[in-house]
């Protein structure tokens, strides 16, 4: 997938574009707190397939910026736009932005706001499962929600799980979710990969 994949998001790119002069501006060394996260740092792309309970399943592309300015926390973006049948671009689906904080213990905290009304805490822990000459070679991050706050117009949502994985070069991640009246159930998967390093 190419950079200008996703058309019509200037914000996003500059963002993306950010991320990348940020990481040419990073100290050799990242602050400790953030090195158990650090495998997810760069701008990742890449395809997932998406549905929920009775709804139509569906494909979709995303592009995901992990950064850091620095301080002992990563800034996340994603948007995610459908993939049609042809292979090319469809609309929005999905945009969420925020931050992930480490806590002691491998723990770790992630915020996340949402166009569509939401406001959400996860909690949960990173596992370094790959090491080789101090470079994480693999790593997953679980998540469950914490907290959630919603808009009265946003649809019924109560919250979920999700997992990322760091597999090869690849970024994996799934999140289940109850909503709708529903049980936790599969929501969205994908795999992606780095386009570039910070």
């Amino acid at each position: 997938m190419q950079p200008d994949a996703y058309d019509g998001g200037v914000f996003f790119e500059t963002a993306a574009a950010n991320a990348v002069s940020q990481g040419d501006a990073l100290p050799s060394s990242l602050p400790a707190p953030i090195l158990p996260l650090s495998w997810l740092l760069g701008v990742w792309r890449g395809r997932g397939v998406g549905g929920y309970t009775d709804h139509e399943s569906f494909e979709f592309l995303q592009e995901v910026v992990f950064t850091t300015d620095g301080r002992p926390f990563l800034h996340y973006h994603s948007r995610t736009t459908r993939l049609l049948a042809d292979g090319s671009q469809g609309e929005l689906l999905a945009a969420e932005t925020g931050y992930l904080r480490p806590a002691p213990d491998n723990a770790v905290e992630m915020l996340l706001a949402h166009p569509t009304g939401y406001v959400e805490i996860w909690v949960g822990d990173v596992t370094v499962t790959g090491l080789v000459d101090a470079k994480i070679t693999g790593a997953r991050m679980e998540l469950r929600t914490a907290g959630l706050l919603r808009t009265e117009t946003a649809k019924d949502y109560s919250g979920g799980t999700r997992m990322y994985g760091l597999v090869g070069e690849k970024l994996m991640w799934v999140m289940d979710m109850k909503a709708l009246g529903h049980a936790l159930a599969s929501h969205v998967s994908a795999e992606l990969e780095r386009v570039t390093s910070l």
